[in-house]
């Protein structure tokens, strides 16, 4: 084995061991503070202001343009189904019915993909007849159109 073979060799057998990369072990990290977090109870009220207010700064904290998209994708969440509670969620927005996470922003900068992601999750009411659905949008901008597809299937995974 040549000298070059072994050390990409030795480097995919290193990364392999690692198993997650940096992006996922921040999001397992946040995970994890977040159901300490709830653990500690809290509820009603305070609790909901103090989640969105969370969901708020974690925002705030993007870098542009995901910043701005999340924030777009907030107020439509919000505002077209106020059923559901912001929350972080793997330290992205994520937005709960009963504390079951429906929809939630994934940052493309945060996961270092070329586009941030808006997805639903099993909990959404998106099922057609067809046995397939899409569950994942791909966001580089918000349009009037892609505004209204995220209105509609908000409502429909609320129903």
């Amino acid at each position: 084995m040549s000298g070059t073979s072994r050390a990409s060799e030795k480097k995919r057998n290193d990364s392999s061991a690692e198993g997650f990369s940096e992006e996922e072990r921040a999001a397992i990290k946040a995970r994890t503070t977040e159901l300490k977090v709830e653990a500690r109870g809290g509820r009603g009220s305070k609790k909901a202001a103090a989640d969105e207010a969370a969901v708020l700064s974690t925002i705030a904290e993007m870098a542009s343009p995901d910043r701005a998209l999340a924030e777009r994708v907030h107020t439509i969440v919000t505002a077209t189904a106020p059923e559901l509670a912001p929350k972080l969620w793997y330290g992205q927005p994520a937005y709960a019915k009963a504390g079951k996470v429906v929809c939630f922003f994934r940052s493309g900068q945060v996961d270092k993909e070329r586009y941030s992601t808006f997805r639903f999750s099993v909990e959404a009411n998106l099922d057609e007849d067809s046995g397939m659905w899409p569950t994942s949008y791909a966001l580089t901008e918000l349009s009037e159109a892609g505004e209204a597809a995220i209105r509609k299937l908000v409502k429909k995974a609320v129903s």
